[in-house]
């Protein structure tokens, strides 16, 4: 008698419906708040869940001037970034970049959390964040995410 088969079920980008959220980083911790964004942005969330395809949600944060690390590491975090030609090093503090790009700090660390490759292209540009409450994507009607 032949064992009845089993088949993963693997979805196409088309098959899944994808949301729109919205995250408020009011005093939220910086690495905590990053995961679970890296994690709805890949749709890890879903039971339709895909490895090789892009199934995640949209997210909008917002107040990511609000966003808060810990005081040592304020004065320790640096960000490195080089522009290939001589001499092209940048080093700038985690308070120089708050106070000037708030909205790079959210985004970097999400960035780090997501797949390095052609689908985290994809995945990355899914992240909306912006330093105040407003946003323009009231049309979407992003429902609140919840930590």
């Amino acid at each position: 008698m032949a064992l009845a088969q089993r088949i993963t079920h693997s979805f196409r980008e088309d098959e899944v419906t994808q949301k729109w959220y919205l995250v408020d980083a009011t005093g939220q911790t910086l690495g905590r708040v990053a995961s679970r964004i890296a994690h709805v942005l890949r749709g890890k969330n879903k039971p339709q869940f895909t490895p090789n395809a892009d199934c995640g949600d949209y997210v909008v944060v917002i107040n990511a001037d609000k966003v808060k690390i810990a005081a040592k590491r304020e004065e320790q975090k640096t960000y490195f970034h080089h522009t290939l030609y001589p001499a092209g090093a940048t080093v700038e503090s985690y308070r120089e970049l708050m106070k000037t790009d708030p909205e790079r700090i959210v985004t970097m660390a999400v960035k780090g959390m997501i797949p390095h490759n052609r689908l985290g292209v994809r995945v990355i540009k899914k992240l909306k964040v912006y330093r105040g409450t407003e946003h323009p994507h009231q049309a979407q009607k992003p429902e609140p995410l919840k930590f």
